[in-house]
């Protein structure tokens, strides 16, 4: 409602909104879940080019969750820990791909 009422959101002209949304319901696919963190970082950098953009993802543990599920159905042995053993592979791959930008004056 914030995000209407602030004009983020023009609901009847979608067009001159500035946001974009990428969701994963937990009730999706594991492989689909843990896309929507990498989805939602190249929707980022295509923005941020001559733009503000303000990435927000609010729990990392679902992308960890996602890919952990993923390499059970894959076959994967766990670490000792009981996580896929290319988390820190996936891990960095997203963290590596949000640098701050800011351009000087």
């Amino acid at each position: 409602m914030e995000m209407k009422e602030s004009g983020v959101i023009h609901e009847k002209n979608l067009a001159e909104s500035k946001v974009a949304l990428v969701y994963g319901q937990m009730n999706e696919p594991p492989g689909a879940r843990m896309r929507v963190g990498l989805t939602a970082l190249t929707m980022a950098e295509y923005f941020r080019d001559e733009q503000d953009v303000l990435l927000f993802i609010d729990n990392l543990f679902r992308f960890v969750q996602a890919g952990s599920e993923v390499s059970a159905l894959l076959g994967r042995m766990p670490s000792a820990v009981g996580y896929q053993p290319t988390l820190s592979t996936e891990m960095g791959s997203l963290q590596e791909r949000i640098p701050s930008t800011k351009k000087d004056p």
